[in-house]
């Protein structure tokens, strides 16, 4: 998780720890849960083809709050689309794993619905909705050209 951490330093939320890990089937996808109760995923397809090429990188696709401490376990139900996360909070919820819609938690008194996620509803300790990374959305390069650098007068 630490190495994800340093590889991975553009995000909308600080660099943590990642504390759980999966991968789809076909190792396109990488999901990461982290210390703070995010669930993050990646598109590692190009990256994993050929590692070599600098163009070839990790993208984050979509970045949402699970939990409100840190997630001990995930996973990927591909055949339903769904992502299971785990927290020391002891909650275990289920989220659409395409835009990362919140459906339920294990122990709830209503079924899940999988289809329907017209609605969006967040847990109650979350109030952050997902939030889905377009490519080309972040500044990915440090600028170093200043239009009016800092000038040092003794006078002054």
């Amino acid at each position: 998780g630490n190495l994800v951490k340093e590889l991975l330093p553009f995000s909308k939320y600080p660099s943590v720890p990642l504390t759980a890990l999966c991968t789809d089937i076909s190792t396109k996808m990488l999901l990461a849960g982290s210390k703070d109760g995010h669930i993050m995923r990646w598109s590692i397809a190009s990256f994993l083809e050929e590692p070599q090429n600098s163009k070839n990188q990790i993208k984050e696709e979509l970045c949402w709050r699970a939990h409100s401490t840190e997630v001990v376990e995930l996973f990927h139900e591909e055949e339903k689309n769904v992502v299971v996360t785990a927290s020391l909070d002891g909650s275990v919820r289920l989220w659409h794993a395409r835009n990362g819609y919140y459906l339920g938690y294990f122990g709830q008194s209503r079924k899940f619905e999988l289809s329907d996620i017209s609605r969006l509803i967040l847990p109650c300790d979350v109030n952050n909705f997902p939030t889905i990374i377009k490519e080309g959305s972040k500044n990915m390069e440090k600028k170093t050209n200043f239009e009016y650098p800092l000038v040092l007068d003794r006078d002054k």
